[in-house]
């Protein structure tokens, strides 16, 4: 055969050759994709998108509660443990129903690697000191067949970033930002672990370390400030805020470092921007070239103020925000607060405001999107993957891990939404995109939730990973419908989840839980002055605010336990044998000791505790040792 015949025998099988190659890169990839779970792990999402839950569960073994001896406390942190190669492998057995024995310890951020291992900051270090977990699917099923825990470094209870950069792994603890080598194939990097960025003591409220990265170098750390809203004495009925405050001298913002220069202090960075209280997520687009984060709004402002803030203005306000953040960027806090029904940056009452003044709050940016307050706004994803339709790369993916004082109405959030934006502009009302995490609509407090949804993460196929931090439960959303199709219809089901109870504004008096049943005195003197941090139930949220119930400060010296209430708390303590580090204010000057012995009484007689009364006369006797002193 001759090569003139050789090209008309093999010219149509090369023609089919390409056709074939070519129908096969149209197809949306779903064939390549690991089968859903049934129920979609029990989320809600949109039409054509489905999901499978990673792992069930991450657990660290057996809490022991420790004995309290004294009141005094420590703010030395503890030496950091020598670091060891490998890891223990987890109890989890790598099916979702085989949960772990013993106190399970959460997830915060998450981060998925090229060949789709999943590494994870827990919550909480195991009673062993153990702060990571990382997950390795094995036969492609989509779930955990291995599950390790690992890295042991200082770390308490508010260690929050993980992510992969330039073949790194970071994370950080309160006080430091860490870093380990990834070796391709190997699941737990036995690298050495650098300790990037170091923050000195004392320990404190809002000490969240978010990471972003520009790919120019540059990390950026957010440092929350030690206070709720910069008052003479924190939180605080009617102190007045420090002016100038001084926290944001070295607080308050983010700090901009070298990726790659070790042991680096604060100093050793540049201000980057400043006013914000608490930044916990935080993202570089590369889009737009610009640096994102989600803003805590302040706490009690009906607490703190009630001349000016009724129940329901406090359990709306101050927004949750989210900011595109330039180099010198102020989001005003502590002195100003976003109203996102006035759509106006307001003076905080601790600097002359009524809830209605302005001052020169007009001259700040104002944020992108102002969520409904205490939404607690926790991670931020720009998606870049192929696999979603393409609406979903003009936006962003926001975590709302939920609200704990929006008492006395419903808490709030627990969900993922979507916020849609063009060239970092942003184009429409946030989105419902991930909901069913709590398991229930009405929340009455924080812990009613099953799930509270924290981390958000893009797998190398553009599965979108979404991790939880009651009991480290992660899911993987996928989409396997007709992207050509979607829109609005598939939109709008999900949007009328937004007028269930844990999603809408609440009716002023038709959703005041309170209304439902006038409380007897003590419990309204619980309700008022220390529901909003400790719960309803006395559980307390697990992570910022100690629980009441089978508490050993709750039912062991009575005279502890009065000197708290009395002169407040400041620094790390235990309960339980978990690490809490938010500040208790001081309640001796509000509170007469008649009201403070019915409180703990009634403390000490609910919630399951089964301690005796704390009378007036005992109640007085400490506030004179206290005054004589």
């Amino acid at each position: 055969m001759n090569k003139h015949g050789l090209l008309e025998y093999f010219y149509p099988l090369i023609i089919c050759i390409i056709l074939f190659s070519f129908i096969n890169s149209c197809k949306s990839g779903t064939e390549k994709l690991p089968p859903s779970d049934s129920d979609n792990g029990g989320l809600i999402l949109p039409g054509g998108f489905e999901a499978l839950v990673v792992v069930d569960s991450i657990g660290g073994g057996s809490v022991v509660a420790l004995q309290i001896s004294q009141l005094a406390k420590s703010n030395a942190p503890q030496a950091a443990p020598v670091e060891i190669k490998g890891a223990p492998k987890s109890t989890q057995l790598g099916r979702p129903n085989n949960q772990p024995i013993g106190t399970y310890v959460g997830a915060r951020h998450i981060a998925v690697n090229k060949n789709g291992d999943v590494y994870v900051k827990l919550r909480s270090p195991t009673t062993d000191g153990f702060g990571n977990a990382a997950l390795r699917d094995v036969n492609g099923d989509g779930k955990a067949d291995t599950v390790k825990i690992w890295g042991k470094y200082e770390n308490r209870n508010r260690g929050t970033a993980m992510q992969i950069h330039n073949g790194y792994l970071y994370f950080s603890s309160e006080l430091m930002v860490f870093r380990n080598k990834l070796k391709v194939g190997q699941l737990v990097p036995d690298s050495k672990m650098d300790t990037v960025v170091i923050d000195t003591l004392p320990y404190h409220e809002h000490m969240a370390k978010a990471l972003a990265f520009d790919g120019k170098g540059n990390m950026f750390v957010s440092w929350g400030m030690g206070t709720n809203s910069c008052q003479v004495e924190n939180r605080k009925p009617g102190s007045p805020g420090m002016n100038p405050c001084p926290y944001l001298l070295d607080h308050g913002g983010i700090w901009m470092f070298d990726e790659d220069k070790l042991q680096q202090k604060q100093s050793d960075g540049t201000r980057y921007a400043t006013g914000m209280r608490s930044i916990v997520g935080m993202t570089w687009d590369k889009s737009t070239e610009s640096l994102y984060a989600v803003h805590h709004g302040r706490d009690d402002l009906r607490l703190l103020w009630p001349e000016y803030y009724s129940p329901w203005k406090a359990t709306m306000l101050p927004s949750d925000e989210l900011f595109k953040v330039t180099k010198g960027f102020d989001g005003g806090f502590p002195y100003y607060y976003y109203d996102q029904m006035l759509g106006k940056k307001i003076m905080s009452p601790e600097y002359g405001g009524d809830g209605k003044k302005e001052g020169d709050g007009a001259k700040l940016p104002k944020p992108l999107m102002g969520f409904p307050g205490h939404f607690a706004p926790n991670d931020i994803l720009f998606y870049k993957g192929d696999q979603f339709p393409a609406r979903y790369k003009e936006g962003a993916f926001v975590s709302l891990h939920g609200s704990t004082n929006r008492i006395p109405y419903p808490q709030v959030g627990n969900v993922v939404v979507f916020v849609p934006m063009k060239n970092g502009v942003v184009t429409g009302p946030w989105e419902v995109f991930a909901d069913g995490f709590a398991r229930k609509d009405t929340l009455v407090v924080a812990n009613d939730a099953n799930y509270r949804p924290m981390g958000l993460a893009e797998g190398p196929d553009g599965s979108l990973y979404v991790g939880e931090t009651q009991k480290g439960k992660i899911w993987r959303i996928m989409y396997k419908g007709d992207k050509k199709s979607f829109g609005t219809k598939e939109l709008a089901e999900l949007e009328k989840r937004k007028t269930l109870s844990h999603l809408k504004t609440p009716d002023e008096m038709a959703d005041n839980l309170d209304r439902k049943g006038k409380p007897a005195h003590a419990e309204l003197l619980y309700n008022i002055y220390c529901r909003n941090c400790h719960q309803g139930d006395g559980n307390g949220d697990g992570s910022r605010f100690p629980p009441l119930a089978g508490s050993e400060w709750v039912n062991s010296d009575k005279t502890v336990l009065i000197n708290v209430v009395l002169n407040g708390m400041t620094g790390a303590i235990q309960v339980k044998g978990q690490n809490y580090n938010d500040t208790m204010p001081s309640h001796a000057s509000f509170l007469t000791d008649k009201e403070i012995s019915q409180i703990l009484t009634y403390v000490r007689r609910s919630f399951g505790n089964k301690s005796g009364p704390v009378s007036e006369k005992e109640v007085a006797e400490v506030r004179k040792m206290m005054s004589s002193k």
